[in-house]
């Protein structure tokens, strides 16, 4: 087998004009290993070489705002160049050892160490976006602004791969006997040997070149005074209401083309821009022509919002009930309030008991916030009767339904906040009203002002008599 191994690499030599052409290391060690011969590496492969740092972005220009008046002047908004990226850094060479001499096996080459990759470029700065107050757009012509966006940095050089190792010797053969030195079966040759080349380390990558900044923007607002930011929505009190009133307003912008034609020839500047066209306000004023005495309601808070179509939007405090009417002349919204009164009020109704029997049945409904006056009352009865002989002396609950409506006009008496409900002039069979009749009235008292309902019930459990 040696002889045979010998023999095919002599072959080798002798047809081939390039026996050992340049094979990569991998192709190398597959060919050496086709051969039966064993491959040792001699020498220490090279580390890769760090990744460059990437470069910084450009800083973005300042937002500039300026008075035009037909004066010239020369803007430089230019966002500021990204920082280049670094280099990758060399690979480094194999470490090489001495090629060992004369061994009785196949040699390969340390590779040098992969170079390491470039650093991205730094994106380029914006440009500054300017904001501009002219009564005239032709004062604009006087003004040579540049607002380019900043040149993005270069991307770094990746680093060069490391040497690998070279083969001094790149082949040689080696004698190997067998059997016994005088013996008959004693017989010596020789076996060829070869070394192959390390590689060397392949060159980094370069790095992204940064991008181009943003060109700047333009606004444009026609008027030579400082504009007021928009104020769509507040929550205001209505003592300020009263005493000074209080403004929403909405600035109107349009989006327009064309900006780099407004500028003195050169300019350079983001062609879409914005301009105000129109400004919306609107002053709310409160005026109170309620008999009630301000005071009381003079901490409590209105929220305003400024409509799309330039109307106010009002929301009134939760518990508060009042009655009002708005009118719209020009920018002013005035505020009238007739009447007010708070919800709670709504539904301090009060029973002071049922009083007699049969047709002169009645039940008086007391109002102790005396606001019944400005709220109107609509009464409904549910009249059940129980038939237990227990209800004389405890509680009970099998009353039974006798009748159930609204309680006509014509039998309800007011006067001082006061309400007789005459019960025993409604359809109820007379039977259910005589003297004895333990009896349960639920009435449910439905209060209206304006737009405001509140419902409150009542209910009464006695004993039918005279001295009820």
């Amino acid at each position: 087998m040696a002889w045979l191994a010998r023999v095919s690499l002599t072959a080798l030599f002798l047809f081939l004009p390039n026996p050992f052409p340049s094979f990569s290391s991998k192709s190398a060690l597959c060919f050496l290993s086709a051969s039966a011969n064993q491959i040792i590496a001699f020498g220490k492969d090279g580390r890769e070489g760090t990744t460059g740092k990437d470069g910084n972005k450009g800083r973005d220009s300042e937002a500039l705002t300026i008075f035009a008046d037909g004066s010239p002047l020369n803007l430089n908004l230019s966002g500021q160049e990204g920082i280049a990226g670094e280099s990758g850094v060399k690979g480094e060479n194999a470490l090489c050892d001495n090629q060992p001499v004369n061994v009785n096996y196949n040699l390969v080459g340390a590779n040098g160490g992969d170079g390491g990759s470039g650093g991205n470029g730094g994106d380029g700065g914006n440009g500054g976006s300017l904001t501009i107050y002219a009564t005239d757009k032709n004062y604009l012509r006087q003004i040579y602004v540049l607002a380019n966006g900043g040149k993005g940095g270069d991307g770094g050089n990746g680093g060069n791969g490391g040497n690998g190792c070279q083969c001094p010797q790149p082949y040689w053969t080696v004698e190997s006997c067998s059997g016994r030195p005088g013996s008959p079966d004693y017989s010596c040759g020789t076996k060829e040997f070869r070394c192959i080349n390390g590689e060397n380390g392949k060159n980094g990558r370069s790095g992204r070149n940064g991008r181009e900044g943003k060109l700047g923007s333009l606004t444009l607002i026609n008027t030579n005074q400082p504009l007021a930011p928009d104020r769509l929505t507040a929550s205001v009190t209505m003592n300020e209401l009263k005493n000074r009133g209080f403004s929403l307003s909405k600035n109107i912008w349009e989006t327009r083309t064309g900006a780099t034609n407004l500028f003195a020839q050169g300019s350079m500047i983001e062609d879409q821009y914005l301009e105000l066209v129109e400004r919306v306000e609107n002053s709310v004023v409160l005026i109170w022509n309620a008999p009630q005495v301000f005071a009381p309601f003079g901490d409590r808070t209105i929220t305003l919002n400024l409509q799309d179509d330039r109307s106010v939007a009002m929301k009134f405090p939760e518990d508060l009930w009042l009655e009002t009417n708005i009118l719209q002349r020009n920018n002013v919204t005035e505020l009238f309030v007739f009447n007010a009164i708070r919800a709670q009020d709504a539904t301090r109704l009060k029973s002071n008991g049922i009083k007699e029997f049969g047709q002169n049945l009645q039940l008086e409904i007391l109002d102790e916030a005396e606001k019944s006056d400005l709220i109107a009352t609509n009464f409904y009865i549910r009249y059940s009767v129980s038939n237990s002989a227990e209800a004389r002396l405890r509680p009970v609950n099998d009353y039974t339904l006798r009748f159930e409506g609204e309680i006509p006009p014509q039998f309800i008496r007011y006067a001082n906040n006061r309400f007789i409900l005459d019960i025993g002039q409604l359809s109820i069979d007379p039977r259910h009203l005589e003297i004895g009749r333990a009896v349960q009235i639920q009435i449910e008292a439905r209060r209206n002002f304006g737009n405001y309902t509140a419902t409150q019930t009542l209910v009464e459990r006695t004993i039918l008599g005279p001295f009820k």
